[in-house]
């Protein structure tokens, strides 16, 4: 084999790695789990890091090995969408064997790292991995609910991260958790919104109501608004060692109130734009978010 057609294989591999793996997806995951670290941590120290790096890892295992295992189960549904037909299973560049050693190879990677961290840790891991798999994949193809199922493992990346510095589930993880578990419904309804007519070639009905109508948009706002809340909750001095100062949670104020801008829009406006929109700023939101609450304690 020449050079070039070597450098092009390995190439082809990496790129389906990611794509198998969702690589962007995780490692926006990763990142609400580091969020979550820092925050847990009393200060940080050279000794963390080499935690941190763990859970990066560990934690990027587990949620690839969650979207590989969702790209096997939905590969005949994947083939009828445009946005996922050419995915590494349906275009036929993977077979089902390969993605499921690798789904299976990354869980008990993921699975043993995290357990490393401390055994809570990895107990999280393996729910989010379990209910993504084996709750929220069926259930897309038959109820909208599926979106409130797929919530819990969403929101436990942020929470993950406490628990791997803090080895304890209190108050503080759970607000990290309600925080993520709010910030689900506008993002994923607002895809669900721009990519309809796609996700309905799958038989995916991904919005509450099933349709693009005033309902859903109104549901988007209504979730906003409890996201906002439970943003602004560490600074009154209820959610334990977690706490937001005043400037601080102004920011995360305003922060929601521009999402919440481009929610009302959607109810509105009730197109694809304005979905995208909102979309691109919950993503915006909630690292953001995240950026505030991790300078807020270390500049304090």
């Amino acid at each position: 084999m020449s050079a070039t057609n070597s450098s092009y294989s390995l190439k082809s591999v990496f790129t389906d790695f990611k794509e198998i793996t969702k690589a962007g997806l995780a490692i926006s995951v990763v990142f609400s789990s580091i969020a979550g670290y820092l925050l847990g941590v009393p200060e940080f120290s050279t000794e963390n890091i080499y935690v941190l790096i763990m859970l990066a890892v560990g934690g990027y295992c587990m949620v690839g090995a969650s979207n590989a295992y969702n790209q096997i189960i939905e590969k005949d549904l994947d083939a009828l969408m445009d946005r996922t037909k050419n995915r590494p299973i349906p275009s036929g560049r993977m077979s089902v064997n390969t993605a499921f050693i690798i789904a299976t190879a990354l869980t008990l990677a993921g699975l043993v790292i995290l357990y490393w961290i401390n055994p809570k840790t990895a107990m999280f891991g393996a729910i989010s991995i379990f209910l993504y798999t084996c709750v929220y994949t069926p259930l897309k193809t038959v109820t909208p609910l599926s979106v409130f199922v797929g919530a819990f493992p969403g929101a436990i990346p942020f929470m993950l991260g406490w628990v791997a510095a803090t080895n304890n589930f209190g108050i503080e993880a759970g607000t990290l958790f309600l925080i993520q578990f709010f910030w689900q419904f506008p993002h994923f309804w607002a895809i669900g919104w721009f990519l309809f007519e796609d996700y309905k070639k799958g038989g995916f009905y991904m919005l509450p109501t099933g349709k693009r109508d005033k309902g859903t948009a109104m549901q988007v706002i209504l979730y906003t608004l409890w996201l906002g809340v439970a943003s602004v909750l560490p600074s009154f001095g209820y959610t334990g060692q977690l706490y937001l100062t005043t400037v601080s949670a102004v920011i995360v104020g305003l922060l929601g109130f521009w999402m919440l801008f481009y929610a009302v829009k959607l109810y509105k406006n009730q197109n694809d734009k304005s979905a995208r929109a909102l979309m691109l700023v919950s993503v915006s939101y909630i690292s953001l978010l995240q950026i505030v609450y991790i300078l807020d304690k270390f500049l304090r």
